[in-house]
């Protein structure tokens, strides 16, 4: 059994990259990847409001599909934009409680801060309406997919502030210094994700070294942070698939340059030969008991049956 995180709403699902169409839109190849591929459950993570209602409806169409509900923060200038940021935060909260009641909304996000992209909404905004997605976590007890870059100390101050509203939660797709990996590990309700993005350099690996297994999920969020030639922990990747150019698609193969969630072994074997483990299925099991205990708490029990299972645990 294993899970996967996925931003299928993204339009290189739909065979459009760069604005222009290369291939027919491929959503259930790329889902057939990852079934055969040992992927048991997908997450698909909501990044606006629209999107999060476009993300709902996606889950809604496969029993082994769920969801997130959040506004990313390069998109928190959609609060005020809307010339009714109270409408909109309400709005949020009734799609997250309607995803609820449909079993398919697992967690709040994707929020945090993100002072990389500040072309795309200032860091004031991005503050503001982080803090502002803890009421959704605390009053709809989700626990929260989180994302920083760039943003380490007012991230966690943020993080530290409303430390009592929610449950637990999961800073996805780190790629910071071994201070910050730290200042996240200082929460002790707090997992740190890996991927592609988190494995490009030698001081990603040295970071990632220092992260102890039980505080860690793994993730793909495909279509971006594939693992790369150029990647520094490449060389402990086993696992392919028959790639090619998306002018020469072919629904048998992966897109060259779009992740899959099927890629999400690669992300485990970099794991586990940076850090020495040589037991992949182990390390499998503990990933997956993590992912278990943050998004799907009441599969602890059958999760840990099938963890007897030589399957690939992700987030």
């Amino acid at each position: 059994m294993a899970s996967s995180s996925l931003r299928m709403i993204d339009n290189m699902f739909k065979g459009i990259y760069n604005g222009r169409q290369c291939h027919a839109a491929d959503v259930p190849a790329v889902l057939r990847r990852a079934w055969a591929a040992g992927v048991d459950r997908i997450i698909v993570t909501g990044g606006s409001l629209e999107e999060s209602k476009a993300a709902l409806e996606i889950a809604e169409t496969d029993g082994r599909l769920f969801c997130t509900v959040g506004v990313h923060p390069t998109r928190c200038k959609e609060f005020d934009e809307s010339g009714d940021p109270e409408g909109h935060f309400q709005a949020l909260a009734s799609l997250a409680k309607e995803g609820i009641e449909k079993g398919k909304v697992v967690a709040i996000g994707e929020c945090g801060l993100d002072y990389d992209r500040l072309h795309f909404c200032p860091a004031e905004v991005q503050k503001k309406y982080f803090e502002k997605q803890f009421e959704l976590a605390e009053v709809l007890k989700l626990p929260m997919f989180l994302h920083m870059r760039a943003a380490a100390e007012d991230f966690c101050n943020i993080l530290a502030q409303n430390k009592n509203r929610f449950s637990t939660g999961v800073a996805h797709s780190f790629t910071g210094t071994a201070e910050d990996r730290d200042r996240l590990l200082s929460f002790d309700n707090l997992f740190i994700g890996i991927n592609g993005c988190s494995l490009k350099t030698n001081e990603n690996l040295e970071v990632l070294r220092g992260i102890p297994v039980d505080r860690m999920m793994i993730e793909t969020d495909s279509p971006y942070c594939e693992i790369k030639n150029t990647h520094a922990g490449v060389h402990f990747v086993k696992s392919v698939w028959p790639s090619k150019k998306k002018e020469k698609y072919d629904h048998d193969s992966t897109v060259r340059g779009r992740n899959e969630p099927c890629c999400v072994r690669q992300v485990l074997e970099v794991v586990a030969g940076c850090k020495g483990i040589g037991d992949l299925d182990q390390l499998g099991k503990v990933l997956y008991h993590n992912t278990c205990r943050v998004f799907f708490p009441n599969d602890l029990d059958s999760a840990a049956d099938a963890l007897l299972d030589n399957s690939v645990p992700v987030l």
